[in-house]
């Protein structure tokens, strides 16, 4: 039985500790700042734990494509053409045993100032999950860091075969990359790549589109797809090999899980291999998968990954909850699809990828999705994970550059993220503040309550099928008890609850006037808990009554 809930914390490292203000559209990293590992002080981390963070995803550090120009240090130039805004994807790797220069203060030291950082974590009482990014590099991908004796990527392929077991990437023999854009991009020389690699986003030919992945490209495992996805595992391809060990160069740092991006791009079969090399030395460390077909997941689960994102069902069920376009009773089945791995399914409501709740195209208020943070973080033992700023109902509705109007927060540019940088001047607005006061609550119950940690779980609409914009669910375990009640609706309801006797039977749960004490707001009352008889309560707008009863 675990004895605390995960809960990840993404932080975007380049953007967390910026305090640079100035917000430039397309600024350089001289114009708008750059946050650095050495802004996670003893301090930082510390309140970062308070708010129950247990394992802090520490996203972008690996050295990726930049229009940044750090040659000075031996690092080499990329070109712009193929760079996606001036501070880069951090999904474009160009170093996978590199650490990125933005985040350092002193740039030839910036592996130390890492290796310090996650020290520091651990010392705080937290963990650490990095990227690891499987799927496809920067079109201009080369180590300097490598170890002794590693062979960098696409050293020993043979560029004359679209596909091979053994080369690393795959070509289009004989062909130019002519994507849709100039590849001049100010330069007086073009970037040039003949033949041309397939893009990362399965483009297999030599002209990516504006939607394509163009500033990457896709990383062979041993699957021809020119052939119709057939795969050739044996003898082990050679990427398999490079990837394995650039895993356990990460794992040996002392990190303690990796956050694998687009997991399912990449054959259940590698995984497989990989997971169990770097488990049976660390077998503590944790691997997380983007995974978004659902009829993959225990596939992959079965591949060595420890928890799988739950976006297809619960995310997108929650979404159209909060903004009132599905019944609460959808949740159920949201959960019910993935039962059987409960588990391993992470939870969350925002993330680098998605809309910010308290953009235009979400919510509007990031105080709108406390009932699904509550229901999220609460109803069952699996993971929750967070994205730094939506504590404080971060907007996401900047025009930052590369990264358009679009109700998220940047991972191309170099900016300042509003609700962070008032948090770190103590400036927060009072309703930023009660915001953060919430999740702080809710996140504390989900780490520490046995009844969350361990206890079981029973969901009670199926009963209570008068209700839609209100959800409702028990936990219990040997030594606590909880009664929980979101209210997704803009003004209070309330509520005639009907617990069944078959709860009481299957929680062992005595049927009593039980003290139950709000634990959101720290007010009693007394609740009589009788099999078929509704209890009434009233919750407020947008809020939940977490009721422990004794």
């Amino acid at each position: 039985m675990a004895s605390s809930k995960i809960i990840v914390y993404q932080i975007f490292t380049r953007l967390y500790g910026n305090k640079n203000q100035t917000c430039k559209p397309n600024g350089t990293i001289e114009e708008n700042g750059c946050g650095k590992m050495n802004d996670f002080t003893p301090t930082v981390l510390k309140r970062i734990s308070q708010l129950g963070v247990s394992h802090i995803w520490y996203t972008g550090v690996i050295r990726h494509a930049t229009m940044t120009d750090y040659s000075a240090f031996g690092i080499p130039r990329q070109h712009p053409a193929v760079v996606k805004g001036r501070a880069g994807s951090p999904y474009a790797i160009t170093d996978y045993y590199d650490i990125d220069p933005d985040l350092a203060v002193d740039v030839e030291q910036r592996m130390t100032e890492f290796e310090q950082l996650v020290e520091r974590t651990h010392k705080a009482g937290m963990k650490v999950i990095i990227d690891f990014v499987p799927n496809h590099v920067a079109r201009q991908y080369k180590s300097i860091c490598k170890p002794r004796g590693v062979k960098d990527l696409g050293a020993g392929d043979d560029p004359q075969q679209g596909f091979s077991p053994q080369n690393n990437f795959y070509y289009c023999p004989g062909q130019r990359f002519t994507p849709y854009f100039d590849l001049y991009h100010g330069e007086t020389e073009p970037y040039t790549e003949e033949p041309a690699k397939a893009t990362g986003n399965d483009c297999f030919h030599n002209a990516p589109g504006q939607n394509d992945w163009y500033e990457t490209v896709k990383l062979n495992y041993g699957v021809d797809y020119y052939a119709g996805r057939i795969g050739h595992f044996d003898p082990v391809p050679d990427t398999w090999l490079k990837m394995t060990e650039i895993l356990l160069f990460w794992a040996a740092k002392g990190i303690d899980g990796f956050r694998c991006d687009m997991a399912e791009m990449v054959p259940a079969e590698f995984w497989a291999y990989a997971t169990a090399r770097v488990k049976a030395k660390y077998p503590e460390l944790v691997f997380i998968g983007e995974v978004y077909n659902p009829g993959e997941y225990r596939h992959y689960l079965a591949s060595g990954f420890d928890y799988l994102y739950d976006k297809v069902g619960m995310y997108d069920t929650m979404f159209q909850v909060i903004r009132g376009q599905q019944s609460t009773q959808a949740i159920t089945g949201a959960w019910q699809q993935t039962d059987d791995i409960r588990e391993h399914m992470l939870y969350f409501l925002e993330n680098h990828d998605e809309l910010r709740i308290g953009s235009d195209f979400f919510a509007a208020e990031g105080r709108k999705a406390v009932p699904a943070l509550v229901v999220n973080a609460l109803m069952q033992t699996n993971p929750f994970m967070l994205y730094a700023g939506q504590e404080y109902g971060e907007h996401g509705m900047d025009k930052e550059g590369f990264s358009g109007h679009d109700g998220r927060t940047t991972i191309f540019d170099y900016w300042t993220v509003g609700t962070l940088n008032r948090a770190l001047r103590k400036a927060l607005t009072e309703e930023e503040q009660q915001l953060a006061a919430v999740y702080q609550t809710v996140l504390n119950i989900a780490r520490k309550d046995k009844a969350v940690t361990e206890g079981l779980s029973y969901d009670l609409m199926y009963v209570n099928q008068q209700y839609h914009r209100q959800y409702m669910f028990l936990r219990k375990s040997k030594t606590s008890q909880l009664l929980v009640i979101a209210n997704f609706d803009d003004v209070p309801a309330t509520v005639s609850l009907r617990i069944p006797a078959h709860a009481f039977e299957f929680l062992a749960l005595r049927e009593k006037t039980y003290t139950a004490t709000d634990l959101m707001k720290q007010e009693t009352t007394a609740l009589a808990l009788k099999a078929d008889q509704p209890v009434t309560v009233t919750v407020d707008a947008r809020s939940a009554l977490i009721y422990k009863l004794k």
